[in-house]
């Protein structure tokens, strides 16, 4: 009889994370319809780079707003310095600082899905943490290479100790 292996999740590492404005194409998802997320990322490859203010390399996948209902806005975006001169089209957000547990992705983007639901489902009810109503994000380094899943993709869960 075959075992199917169990979704292997690295242990956090837990940082205080620094207040950033991040800042790229955005839109408005839903379980159902996240798949379309990379959909967003393939327009907003060829902006890296010409952002203005960018600051770094690295890329940004920010959920955050949600509506209650199971919807959330999803940002593929970059680290900007000042909002000032910011197209129209661009949607952005401000990342405040506070405590994150930090998860390493290993593999392929196919596989993402299965590390936010081990997130979710398995380590934060055993942690002794909660998440915090702030944006969650992956943060991929400026090697990320999305085709061969090389370089280093993390997310960063905003948590707490509960009172």
């Amino acid at each position: 009889m075959e075992q199917t292996k169990k979704f292997e999740l690295s242990a956090p590492r837990f940082t205080k994370g620094q207040f950033q404005l991040i800042a790229g194409l955005g839109g408005r998802f839903t379980q159902e319809t996240c798949s379309q997320i990379p959909l967003l990322w393939e327009k907003f490859i060829p902006e890296i780079g010409k952002v203005p203010s960018q600051i770094g390399e690295e890329t940004y996948g920010v959920c955050c707003n949600p509506d209650g209902q199971g919807g959330f806005e999803y940002i593929a975006g970059v680290a900007i310095s000042k909002l000032d001169d910011l197209p129209e089209r661009y949607r952005w957000v401000e990342l405040q600082e506070q405590s994150y547990a930090v998860f390493e992705h290993q593999g392929s983007l196919d596989t993402l899905s299965q590390t936010f639901q081990a997130i979710w489902n398995d380590w934060l009810p055993q942690s002794g943490y909660e998440a915090v109503d702030a944006p969650e994000f992956e943060r991929y380094s400026a090697d990320f290479n999305p085709d061969t899943g090389t370089g280093l993709l993390e997310i960063w869960l905003p948590v707490k100790k509960p009172a």
